[in-house]
């Protein structure tokens, strides 16, 4: 997750201390950090997005964590000292007990962010979310109006979830969005920054398409298009900024973007350069990521190194403790993305020369288009002469 607005801008973010090792209460290294839990509650969802990696329907599925076994997971994480669990699905406020186990994890001191769709948060839940004291809303959403209720397969689904941030942001709730960068939602790229600065929204998550799931039959976007939807991200993040009204905006799932925007900051001769690579080396990219700073609990109980790389399984929070599941390196992918991960990289990823700050970029994307987890990320936009690597 690459903080344009911190980074780009040079303007204070909350987690940066977590990210980039600035400020009061900041790790000693990126590796030290315990992992951000992704948890998916539940398969369940009232969309159809066509991007989905749990290919989830609105139907019930079988195997679901009861409610006592969720609570014992929230007990372990809280006893681990997790520093967030995000709650997702599925949509997560299709699962009844949701908010109720919410409210049980904060009262062990548990901090959680939201991510949904939107379209469930009714005044009511919207009150009881920030009463509960969620530390953030992400709202899902792929484009405007028409755009996004085709790419989510329900009309006026985009209207419900503009409700749904209206009604969060009317009870003080912060809230944010989450989009999806597809041909769809890049097409919409301006009118969607229209619509953050018009319902006067703080933070806006812009992530690269991971094809698995539903998603493995999405349209993602060629590196060319990659390269011109992460330069308006950057234009337009500067110019809220240069309006005295920034908003936190960031890049998520290609690493490829920290050299992209340490590049861009070289090229405008912006002396803030330096500092910028220094925090990027710190925060590592993806080798402080899947497996160290990140986790996934999938509705099952089982447990991943992240939420896109289901198809390594570290172990069960049914019949073992998430925290036993991984203090225990003994699983051999789990030691590889953790102790090996540079050593096994071949192809682009392996000699190119920011593999210090983007740590090889997104190995379930890799996995997933090629078949082989160490292979070079088809993510990456940078051309061969900008990584420092021979032209095949």
């Amino acid at each position: 997750m690459l903080n344009v607005t911190r980074l780009l801008c040079g303007i204070e973010q909350p987690m940066d201390a977590l990210r980039y090792g600035r400020g009061r209460n900041a790790p000693r290294d990126a590796r030290s950090r315990r992992p951000v839990v992704v948890w998916n509650v539940s398969r369940t969802c009232n969309l159809r997005c066509v991007h989905c990696y749990s290919d989830s329907a609105a139907r019930a599925y079988d195997g679901e964590l009861s409610h006592a076994q969720a609570k014992a997971l929230l007990d372990d994480l809280a006893d681990f000292g997790v520093p967030a669990v995000l709650l997702s699905g599925g949509e997560p406020l299709a699962r009844r007990d949701t908010l109720e186990l919410a409210a049980y994890g904060r009262s062990l001191g548990l901090t959680f962010t939201l991510s949904t769709n939107g379209t469930l948060i009714d005044r009511a839940s919207a009150e009881r979310i920030r009463a509960i004291g969620f530390a953030y809303v992400g709202i899902s959403i792929d484009g405007i109006g028409a755009t996004n209720d085709r790419f989510r397969g329900v009309e006026g689904a985009f209207a419900r979830a503009v409700r749904g941030i209206r009604n969060c942001k009317a009870v003080g709730q912060k809230v944010g969005l989450r989009l999806t960068l597809t041909p769809e939602t890049v097409r919409d790229l301006d009118a969607i920054f229209d619509f953050i600065e018009r319902e006067d929204i703080d933070r806006a998550c812009f992530y690269h398409l991971v094809p698995t799931g539903r998603g493995r039959a999405a349209s993602g976007l060629d590196a060319e298009a990659s390269r011109r939807a992460v330069e308006r991200i950057f234009a337009r993040t500067r110019e809220f900024a240069q309006h005295g009204r920034p908003r936190e905006i960031l890049t998520v799932d290609n690493h490829a973007d920290a050299a992209f925007l340490y590049l861009s900051l070289v090229r405008a001769g912006d002396a803030r350069a330096a500092d910028v690579l220094d925090a990027l080396t710190w925060n590592g990219g993806a080798a402080n990521s899947s497996g160290i700073g990140i986790a996934d609990v999938d509705t099952q109980g089982d447990v991943h190194p992240d939420q896109f790389l289901q198809s390594v399984t570290l172990g069960n929070v049914k019949t073992r403790r998430f925290s036993e599941i991984w203090s225990d390196a003994t699983h051999p992918t789990l030691a590889q993305l953790r102790h090996e991960r540079a050593a096994r990289l071949h192809g682009r990823c392996a000699s190119c020369r920011f593999l210090a700050l983007c740590g090889g970029n997104f190995r379930a994307r890799a996995l997933n288009l090629t078949g082989d987890l160490w292979a070079s990320d088809p993510g990456c936009y940078l051309t061969d002469a900008e990584i420092g690597v021979a032209s095949a």
